[in-house]
């Protein structure tokens, strides 16, 4: 029996009330992306992006319609069930990076572990593991430093290693390259491929078509539905699932 797609959307809808106003977010979008996918979200101010990214990342809920997520529904569960799939099923990876300003790159990669309540690891191995993924990433020697001392692509590698450290079913990435200059934002995109190259599934938003290209195919948002979905011209292939 196959696996079940990493992400299954049927009749997804979403709308807000605006006072007296409804504001139809999501117009009843239909999407799947497999395992080992690497899909990128694109389309202009209003087009649901942002709204469809929020109840990927089980930070919304949808009016109507469905979302599976590595086989599970998760449209109806309540806040703290939620809480419990983002923090052990999702990676994110921001824009504006998220980092805690006052700690060191070493324990903001080990915040996902210790507000997990099933991780019951002694905190000795939760250092060695967040310590191997900030070497997976390049920054074996910027461990002690806060993101004051670090680069926007460094401070962006952090992040990249807190997304993994659950090992998520899905990396969620909201415009990662946004904030940096084009030479670190090619690094990070190389770190995002290196990562799908070994079987991680990754959904990107982004508005720069070159960054989208990175992606096996685009989905062209418009209106709150999907308006074009683009094949980039990369094989999906087969690959073991390994930590970075």
């Amino acid at each position: 029996m196959s696996a079940a797609p990493a992400i299954e959307i049927t009749g997804l809808t979403k709308v807000y009330q605006v006072g007296e106003v409804e504001v139809h977010a999501l117009g009843g979008i239909d999407l799947c992306i497999q395992r080992g996918e690497f899909v990128a979200i694109m389309g202009p101010s209003g087009s649901g992006k942002s709204t469809l990214m929020n109840i990927i990342g089980c930070l919304d809920h949808p009016t109507a319609g469905s979302y599976r997520l590595d086989g599970q529904d998760v449209s109806a569960l309540d806040r703290i069930a939620l809480a419990r799939i983002r923090n052990r099923r999702i990676g994110f990876v921001f824009q504006s990076f998220n980092l805690l300003s006052r700690t060191s790159a070493l324990k903001n990669v080990m915040l996902p572990m210790i507000y997990d309540p099933h991780n019951r690891l002694p905190r000795g191995e939760r250092l060695a593991q967040a310590a191997a993924a900030l070497e997976a990433v390049g920054l074996g020697d910027r461990m002690a430093h806060v993101p004051a001392e670090l680069s926007g692509g460094q401070r962006q590698r952090v992040a990249i290693a807190r997304a993994l450290i659950n090992d998520p079913v899905i990396v969620l990435a909201d415009e990662p390259t946004g904030n940096l200059d084009t030479h670190s934002g090619q690094e990070i995109m190389a770190i995002l491929d290196e990562l799908n190259a070994r079987g991680r599934t990754i959904v990107m938003v982004t508005h720069e078509a070159e960054i989208a290209a990175h992606a096996h195919r685009t989905i062209h948002l418009r209106d709150g539905l999907v308006e074009a979905v683009v094949p980039n011209g990369r094989d999906l292939q087969e690959a073991p699932r390994e930590a970075l």
